[in-house]
């Protein structure tokens, strides 16, 4: 339960004042995924990954609508969906990608309208990363714009659907992009691009000028957002949830 709690966000603070945490990092074969957030957890984010078969990772970004203490079941509900169907989907050797992230987000769907008992807005950017490829399979669910980065270029990743929670029928579209050597994929939460200072916004022009100072291990990537929303705003932020997730590619 500590190990779910964790995931879910439920972390605590230093004598009130929001810290950066480093979440676990899996192991990977040439590639290096993070996550880091802030301590100071109000809303409803929340991150999960996990191997789904010898050569495909899936991680997931949500944010629940509402606030954290009532949005908590909605937010176990989603996580048990998101493990137990991506572990059955993504498990055939022979298999299509695109069609299973489909259907993982269809199931998340329902789940997530089950366990609120009706509609509950849910932006969600979930991927499948395939290490013998080098290729992310992925939805966006209404949620901020996932950023790739590669030596040649910055591209938004913007949403493939709506968000989940909304209606039972909902269609979602997946997309599949390529790594190449160097390459990183940052997600972040909405807290991350609304932090404000002086009545601007960080958005994701700030996010952009970590990923263009160049390569750099995912944990560092993730790390470096944060402190850069930090930096921005002279304070710990603490107006929502605030989560980077980070994907980066080996030579």
């Amino acid at each position: 339960m500590r190990a779910l709690l964790s995931k879910l966000g439920f972390g605590s603070t230093r004598e009130g004042v929001p810290e950066i945490v480093q979440g676990e990092s899996p192991a990977l074969q040439g590639a290096d995924l993070a996550v880091a957030y802030f301590s100071s957890r109000v809303g409803g984010d929340f991150h999960d990954f996990l191997r789904v078969s010898p050569h495909r990772f899936l991680f997931g970004l949500l944010d629940v609508a509402g606030k954290r203490e009532t949005s908590g079941p909605v937010l176990q509900a989603a996580q048990a969906c998101f493990r137990a169907s991506g572990e059955q989907l993504f498990a055939v050797a022979e298999l299509n990608e695109s069609d299973a992230m489909i259907e993982l987000s269809r199931r998340l769907n329902l789940e997530i309208m089950r366990a609120a008992g009706g509609v509950r807005s849910c932006p969600a950017f979930a991927g499948c990363y395939n290490e013998e490829l080098g290729t992310v399979c992925y939805v966006n669910a209404g949620h901020t714009p996932g950023l790739l980065r590669d030596d040649a270029s910055l591209v938004e990743l913007p949403a493939t659907g709506l968000p989940l929670g909304l209606f039972s029928l909902a269609p979602t579209d997946a997309r599949i992009v390529g790594l190449g050597p160097k390459a990183s994929l940052a997600v972040v939460s909405r807290g991350v691009v609304e932090a404000e200072s002086k009545h601007a916004e960080f958005g994701l022009e700030g996010v952009k000028s970590v990923l263009q100072a160049g390569p750099s291990s995912a944990k560092d990537l993730s790390q470096n957002i944060l402190q850069r929303v930090q930096n921005f705003m002279h304070m710990a932020p603490n107006h929502n949830d605030v989560t980077a997730l980070t994907l980066t590619r080996g030579n």
